[in-house]
């Protein structure tokens, strides 16, 4: 756990805690290779001075660390290894026995775990374990000597031009033999030899970097030196040495590895491992064979549709037109009002439905992904050539957000079906709640023994709280007969686990109680001791207490001064390190574990918790901010090419959604998807929907149709974003829209800054480093840490971010780089200790200061919706997503089923909409790189809060007129009818359509139309309100968190929730529409019958109106009487209270005597 403190003197030890995952199977907080270091950094020189067991509370171990050094510059660290809050650690000969059997010879200097400090005014620092040394490198053969095996002649003649480009030093005699045995290969890069080649011939403008030879690994045998590293584009320079040349020889020896795959060397014959020659994985089969597929709506669907939405059109113009010529002069209040509210609509309707004019289906082949990156044969080591994926998790209130509740979030990507060694997990806990701290503990514990079940009896889904509740048949598809036995067994342990992770807030509270009343003790005893007065009160901070004795350093329950919500210091815990490449397999049934786990892969992904430093003046962005940091010390630890984000409510349902994510990434032109994004799915909502918490509509039918044009909308989660992209560099290549509705379109490749842009629009670029232009490299690197900020480590490590995300050669696109197969199928870099003093330097709440993160690099800043304006930014640049539906749900949620949550939830998304449309990602701004539809449905999503106001007033009219006997048309004639039947009917049958193309159902429809009008009347008016005195008068909008449910207990109601009645102020304006509009149609009713001239059509159409009204308020009305329909005193007291002004305001236009020029209670004769 890394702490950043915020004044710590010079003179004084820094002492730092590490928590663990602690038990007897903690054993994931060792990390199992060698983490070695390869810069010269200033504590390369520590030592291990000893050791020392003891400490308060939950026991635990310590560590003495020193650094020899004379006068001033002695620091001495003490390092506690604590345990988990329910499982200690063993006794330290028990321990280092056992851990000498499991980890090899315990005398191997191995960094177990990492010491650091630093923060908010204080340095950086860190402590660690010394790596033993490096072997001497074999002396090199002569530059001027053949590099064949047993041949020591002279090279060729250069002025030949016979050696191949690779650099490999070949003699006359042994290159005969190559092109005499009919070959002709070189046998260093295994390519053709170039009769003609010459070093100084230049291709044309594009050629020099997109060349495969550029890019192509250039092979070595392990005992021959003299390689050009400049032809080696995967030797990308290490970013942890950015000031030293890469010493390869030493990154193989350190990362205990050979002349592996996609590095230096290909071998031949082989690769030499453990003595022995191993052929390499073949990573380039079926290269042609495409990973996904577009699959467009059938003719027979999508004709029809497209012709339905040119006839509403027209019948939509022909009817306003109408009712603009035929105005009704005894009304023309009541006409205006309505006439205009209907122009609206109409424009509503139309920027809504040309978005749909061109949906899209896709699908993924996982045979090819697997075949082409995770091949078996010659591979018995299981290596993937798979990019790296660093998968974020937010939460920000453990009482709102239980912790159980992220807790299997984490495991459920714990135990994705994904290469082990290419995830990374982090949670960013924004509250620094040791709450959380413990919970994630806790799982890093139970994930043990929950990952290899999952694993050996492929669970689905692999949340364990989803897949315990599951109400089917739980030996479906089981055919191992030890399964039942271990399903008993890992029940039995998850239960158990959560009682534990349950009673962690009373446990950490009785805990806390019990030291600070120790702490007060001691307090008050010292006072005496110095001769104190006994009656003197004695001040003793209320700390909240980790289970090792030692005060937490995130946000305490008292909330004291540097230990409050936004005032706390930053911390990082490595709870599980990186694992190897090479899968790990038990050949003997261990006693101690749960599950018999032999021949099954118990590795688990590295798994980080984060709190990022909060401090008093610092604007902290809520939930964009939290991800920026995540970004900037994923870089640095794991720097995985891409990113998939998720709520801590929304588990991995389907173990294989990364791969099927990853399909779109890697097929031919991924390299111009900047994310994919995956439909939000929730659980735990009443059957009947009943406020449209599915959202089906928006997901299954908006959602598809934008991947038709230039991709779907960021949500916020469930979302695999680029890495590069996320950082704001533009595309390889883009297209940009000319003409009228853009139907002129100009093709380029993004290769060369633009001079002739302003600093502040200047292009980012890829590569960031163009041996072929050094210049514009020059100026590349210039503005880089004007964007990035000062982190070296963090600017290096974008170039390799982006190798890791390119196609393979065979797949890229032109003028776009790609990488060689298998370049990837490597152990990634260690983590060492200078990598994690420098990610708690980028989590600190200063590092954005004078940059572009939440500007354009990184979540943007400026909304509460910043998913929406981050993908917007995207797309603004010419990158293009994709919606990638599955068969099995990818992810899964929880929604609030709870009116008051729900609109809540509705008023904070309509707020950050009009925040949208008064700012510059509006998207009338956006750029010619935007397709025009697309641009069409950004620009609806910020104007959508605004029909509220016009849907208001139509919801009030039927009322008006019932009330005044007037209404909006001068009398019901064929020709109006005929009109408003042809809208209704071209209406219903566009969404018979939408139904049919986009497979939901006729009740999901009808359920969003009915929530479209209750939070058009309630959250969206708000929304509105708020986001003019933004931009008016500057007032800031308060972010409300969501609640998340918790599971619910056996025997408890899993919708009670549903039947919860809390009373917002959100709920006046739905409630005045209902009364209003049955008190109108009673008294429309009596005063037509009792009336000696009715007009039956006025009242027909009065009453149809009001019913349409009080038909999509139906469900907020059932809301309104809870469970037993009983409704609330609060909604009788507004009732009267509209009720009786309503009533006076109608008789004072309408009095009942017919004289209108005295007031009411003046013509009122009182007895």
């Amino acid at each position: 756990m890394v702490i950043s403190t915020r004044d710590s003197p010079s003179s004084s030890p820094v002492r730092i805690t590490v928590g663990s995952s602690g038990g007897l199977r903690n054993m994931g907080l060792t990390s199992p290779i060698r983490r070695a270091s390869i810069t010269n950094s200033p504590l390369s020189g520590t030592r291990r001075s000893g050791g020392s067991a003891g400490g308060g509370g939950g026991g635990g171990r310590y560590l003495s660390m020193s650094k020899d050094g004379g006068g001033d510059e002695y620091v001495a660290y003490t390092v506690h290894i604590p345990p988990t809050p329910d499982h200690q650690f063993m006794a330290n000969s028990q321990e280092s026995l056992e851990y000498g059997n499991v980890q090899g010879n315990p005398s191997e200097n191995r960094i177990k775990d990492t010491v650091f400090t630093g923060g908010f005014n204080s340095e950086t620092r860190a402590h660690a374990k010394r790596m033993k040394s490096v072997e001497e490198v074999r002396v090199l053969k002569s530059k001027l000597l053949c590099q064949m095996n047993g041949c020591d002649e002279k090279l060729l003649d250069k002025s030949s031009k016979t050696q191949c480009e690779c650099g490999f030093r070949i003699c006359a005699e042994c290159y005969l033999d190559c092109c005499s045995n009919g070959s002709g290969f070189c046998p260093g890069c295994k390519e053709p030899f170039r009769e003609n080649y010459d070093e100084s011939d230049n291709e044309d403008e594009f050629q020099p970097m997109m060349s495969e030879e550029k890019d192509t690994v250039n092979p070595l045998r392990k005992n021959r030196g003299g390689i050009r590293l400049e032809n080696n584009f995967s030797l990308v320079r290490s970013f942890k040495a950015p000031n030293q040349e890469f010493d390869h020889t030493r990154w193989l020896f350190e990362t205990n590895g050979t002349y592996g795959f996609g590095n230096a060397v290909w071998p031949r014959e082989g690769c030499l491992r453990g003595g022995e020659y191993e052929a390499p994985p073949s990573f380039n089969n079926r290269m042609n064979r495409p990973l996904t597929r577009k699959v467009g709506i059938s003719a027979a669907i999508l004709s029809p549709y497209r012709l339905l939405i040119v006839l509403r059109l027209a019948a939509l113009g022909l009817f306003l037109t109408w009712r603009i010529l035929h105005p009704n002069m005894d009304a023309i209040w009541l006409w205006l009002m309505s006439v205009i509210c209907e122009v609206w609509f109409a424009f509503s309707w139309l920027m809504d439905q040309l978005p749909k004019l061109c949906p899209v289906t896709r699908s993924t082949d996982l045979t090819v992904l697997k075949e082409r990156f995770e091949p078996t044969v010659n591979n018995p080591k299981g290596l993937s050539d798979l990019p790296g994926i660093d998968i974020f998790v937010s939460t920000a209130d453990a009482e709102k957000e239980p912790p159980l509740v992220t807790a299997n979030t984490i495991l459920s990507i714990l135990a994705v079906d994904y290469p082990v060694d290419k995830v990374a997990c982090y949670l960013s806990d924004d509250g620094g709640s040791l709450v959380t701290f413990e919970a994630l503990a806790e799982a890093a514990s139970f994930a043990r023994t929950w990952v290899p079940f999952c694993r050996k009896h492929d669970i689905e889904p692999r949340n364990p709280e989803a897949y315990f509740s599951q109400k089917g048949d739980p030996l479906k598809n089981k055919r191992k007969v030890d399964f039942v036995r271990e399903r008993r067994k890992v029940k039995r342990e998850y239960d158990e686990y959560k009682v534990r992770i349950n009673a962690l807030p009373e446990s950490i509270r009785r805990r806390s109680d019990a030291c600070n009343a120790r702490e007060e003790i001691l307090a008050k005893k010292k006072q005496m001791e110095n001769a104190g007065s006994v009656t003197d009160s004695v001040k003793v901070p209320k700390a909240t207490w980790m289970s090792d004795g030692n005060t937490w350093h995130g946000t305490w329950f008292s909330g004291e001064e540097d230990h409050m919500r936004g005032d706390h210091a930053g911390i990082i815990q490595l709870m599980l390190v990186p694992p190897g490449p090479e899968c790990t397999y038990k050949t003997e049934e261990d006693p101690e574990d749960l599950i018999d786990t032999r021949n099954v892969d118990t590795r688990l992904p590295m798994l980080v918790y984060v709190s990022r430093e909060k401090r008093p003046g610092f604007d902290h962005n809520k939930k964009a901010g939290a991800m920026n940091a995540l970004v900037r010390a994923s870089a640095i630890m794991s720097n995985g090419s891409f990113i998939l984000n998720l709520d801590c409510d929304h588990y991995i349902y389907n173990s294989l959604a990364l791969k099927e994510g990853m399909c779109f990434m890697l097929d031919r032109g991924g390299d111009k998807i900047c994310y994919v994004q995956f439909p939000q799915r929730f659980e735990g909502i009443d059957p009947s929907d009943r406020y449209a918490n599915h959202n089906t509509v928006f997901f299954d039918v908006s959602m598809r149709a934008l991947d038709g044009l230039q991709g779907p909308m960021y949500v916020g989660t469930g979302c695999i974003f680029r890495r590069i992209a996320l950082y704001g560099f533009s595309p390889p290549r883009a297209t940009e829209h000319h003409g009228w509705f853009g139907g002129k379109k100009i093709k380029f490749s993004l290769k060369r800054l633009r001079k002739n842009k302003t600093e502040e629009d200047t292009e980012m670029i890829m590569p960031i480093v163009d041996d072929q232009n050094t210049e514009d490299d020059e100026l590349k690197q210039a503005l880089i840490p004007e964007r990035f900020g000062d982190s070296t480590y963090l600017i290096d490590s974008i170039a390799v971010a982006e190798f890791g995300g390119r196609l393979i050669h065979e797949l890229r696109g032109k003028f776009s780089h790609g990488r060689p197969s298998g370049s990837l199928a490597v152990q990634r870099e260690p983590i060492d200790r200078a990598a994690i003093e420098e990610a708690i330097k980028v989590v600190t709440c200063f590092y954005e200061d004078k940059t572009e993160w939440g500007k354009r690099v990184g979540w943007i800043y400026g909304s509460i919706t910043e998913d929406v304006v981050t993908g917007y930014r995207m797309h603004n640049r010419g990158w293009r997503s994709v919606y990638c539906v599955t068969k099995r749900d990818a992810f899964r949620g929880t929604a609030p089923i709870n009116l008051t949550d729900r609109l809540i939830q509705v008023l904070r998304w309509a707020t950050g909409s009009v925040e949208i449309f008064f700012s510059r990602n509006n998207a009338l701004f956006a750029s010619r790189r935007m397709k025009f539809l697309q641009r069409i449905a950004y620009f609806n999503v910020g104007m959508y809060p605004f029909t509220s106001i016009f849907l208001l007033a139509y919801c009030v009219l039927p009322a008006l007129s019932l009330f005044s006997g007037k209404f909006i048309v001068q009398s019901l004639n064929v020709t109006f009818l005929i009109l408003l039947l042809a809208i209704t009917v071209t209406l219903s049958m566009l969404a018979l359509l939408e139904i049919r193309w986009s497979k939901i159902t006729l009740h999901d429809w009808w359920r969003n139309e009915q929530f479209w009008l209750i939070g058009g009347t309630s959250a969206h008016p708000v929304a509105v309100i708020q986001g003019l005195l933004k931009v008016i008068a500057g007032v800031e909008i308060n972010f409300t968190l969501t609640s998340k449910p918790a599971a619910a207990d056996d025997g408890e109601d899993e919708f009670a929730e549903l039947h919860e009645f809390r009373f917002t102020m959100l709920m006046i304006p739905p409630v005045t529409i209902i009364l209003l509009n049955v008190a109108a149609i009673a008294v429309g009713v009596f005063r037509t019958i009792y009336s000696p001239f009715p007009e039956w059509s006025k009242l027909l159409g009065g009453v149809f109106f009001s019913f349409w009204v009080l038909s999509h308020m139906y469900p907020f009305a059932k809301g309104l009487m809870g469970k037993n329909g009983k409704i609330s005193t609060i909604v009788y007291l507004w009732s009267m209270l509209i009720c009786i002004v309503v009533s006076l305001i109608f008789l004072y236009i309408h009095p009942p005597d017919g004289s209108r020029g005295q007031s009411f209670l003046m013509r009122s004769q009182f007895p």
